[in-house]
């Protein structure tokens, strides 16, 4: 399963390498799709690929680590 999501990181999150970890604690592959990333904040959009079960577990895990998560509605055409 793929799932996209929008990451909004603050300024307490921005210089944390999270999205590594992400990688290193959770069997998904990460896609960076787009970021824009500043001193004081963060926005990465970011593809997870996957179990359900483990994408659904990663994505409270970044919530626990403070990062703000939205998920990105597909466009029927795209999938």
């Amino acid at each position: 399963m793929k799932q996209r999501v929008y990451l909004t990181f603050s300024e307490q999150t921005v210089r944390e390498p999270i999205i590594w970890k992400l990688s290193r604690e959770f069997d998904v592959v990460t896609n960076i799709r787009t970021a824009e990333v500043k001193e004081s904040m963060g926005l990465v959009g970011l593809e997870l690929e996957g179990k359900v079960e483990v994408i659904e577990s990663a994505l409270a895990w970044l919530v626990g680590q403070g990062v703000h998560v939205e998920p990105i509605e597909q466009n029927v055409i795209e999938g």
